[in-house]
């Protein structure tokens, strides 16, 4: 596959290089200078941060093209409107998959129209960037982020765990010498990990997420009532009657699909008792791993985290019930922030603004 134009909502186009697979590429906007940023590159969701201005962007990791032309047609929540209904000259994807990139050129492609949303990119002095990785990544799933960030207009880049990151922005102070647990549930990815003194004593991924449990959903409506939804149908259904323990006052939520057999249309009410049941094999997987993190953790750390609470962040925190069912497992509460769907971004974004006092987080 050649490189990616970036042909946008705003109509621009690119025409082909004759003989030649290839799309000429398509540059951020450039000016003399640009502010630093920090970046959360998901497999569900993209955020960046501006220094001294916030978070700034916020969506999906999702990628439209032409397989013809190799055009760009959509990034983000427009894209993953195309998903299941889109004619067959056009592919949507996801280039990074359990929070490592997939395809180099769709996720460069992808990045170059974030950086562009969000402000021109430098020609003289190109912004230093803070990015999240999960944590353990391995040095050639680290170098492809690096080529990725540096061939989309990025100058110097700084790599933090997304852990790291993640207890951060929940506002703890990494620098103690005390053990804390960080769980983060991303789209693809759950890392969990214990700190002390600024640094990651012990930490773990699991290729489970949010993603799983609407792939399990999509399968247990399969399976139990002949009936095919899409991506988009089942996540809406675990966001609006999804949780990992029974929870009162919830109501059944209706899809729409189709009939498994025949491909007639079809709608039905999904009962919360049915998703739950339908997501309950990775919600058991991510709950015994923060089970065996505990059991490979000192007893003294673990009386720490018995004492402070495990902090859960990323946007499968969000399931209603998880806090309360690891407690259940664990005896151990659960912390949840505001917003966990952002925490790691504000992290970072707070890493980057006190770039000299975090050096020592930088992988």
């Amino acid at each position: 596959m050649g490189i990616f134009s970036g042909k946008r909502a705003t109509g621009n186009r690119y025409k082909k290089k004759k003989k030649s697979p290839e799309i000429q590429n398509s540059a951020p906007r450039k000016g003399l200078f640009c502010k630093n940023m920090a970046m959360d590159l998901g497999t569900a969701n993209t955020l960046i941060y501006l220094k001294d201005v916030g978070l700034v962007l916020q969506e999906p990791s999702v990628v439209a093209y032409d397989v013809h032309t190799m055009e760009v047609l959509a990034v983000g929540s427009e894209a993953k409107g195309y998903i299941g209904r889109t004619p067959l000259n056009i592919k949507v994807v996801k280039p990074l998959a359990s929070g490592v990139i997939e395809d180099m050129e769709i996720t460069q492609a992808m990045i170059r129209e974030f950086f562009s949303r969000v402000q021109k990119m430098g020609s003289i002095l190109k912004p230093k960037a803070v990015v999240c990785v999960p944590a353990g990544i391995t040095k050639v799933e680290e170098k492809a982020v690096v080529k990725a960030a540096s061939e989309s207009g990025i100058g110097r880049l700084f790599l933090v765990e997304e852990p790291i990151a993640a207890a951060v922005g929940s506002g703890l102070d990494i620098d103690k010498n005390r053990g804390q647990m960080v769980v983060n549930i991303g789209g693809g990815i759950t890392d969990i990990a214990v700190l002390s003194l600024s640094s990651v004593a012990y930490s773990d991924n699991i290729r489970i997420g949010g993603d799983t449990m609407t792939e399990a959903l999509k399968v247990h409506i399969r399976k139990t009532h002949t009936m095919e939804v899409g991506e988009n149908s089942a996540e809406q259904a675990k966001i609006g009657a999804g949780a990992a323990v029974p929870i009162q006052g919830l109501k059944p939520f209706m899809v729409s699909g189709k009939d498994a057999a025949t491909s007639i249309p079809m709608k039905m009410d999904i009962t919360p008792d049915e998703i739950r049941e339908a997501i309950k094999e990775p919600v058991a997987i991510i709950i015994q791993a923060i089970r065996d993190a505990l059991d490979k953790t000192p007893p003294d750390m673990v009386t720490d985290i018995a004492e402070d609470g495990i902090y859960l962040t990323g946007g499968g925190a969000m399931l209603r019930g998880l806090g309360e069912a690891i407690e259940r497992e664990t005896n151990i509460r659960c912390n949840l922030p505001a917003d966990p769907l952002t925490t790691v971004i504000h992290g970072t974004g707070k890493i980057l603004e006190n770039l000299k006092f975090y050096k020592k987080v930088f992988i």
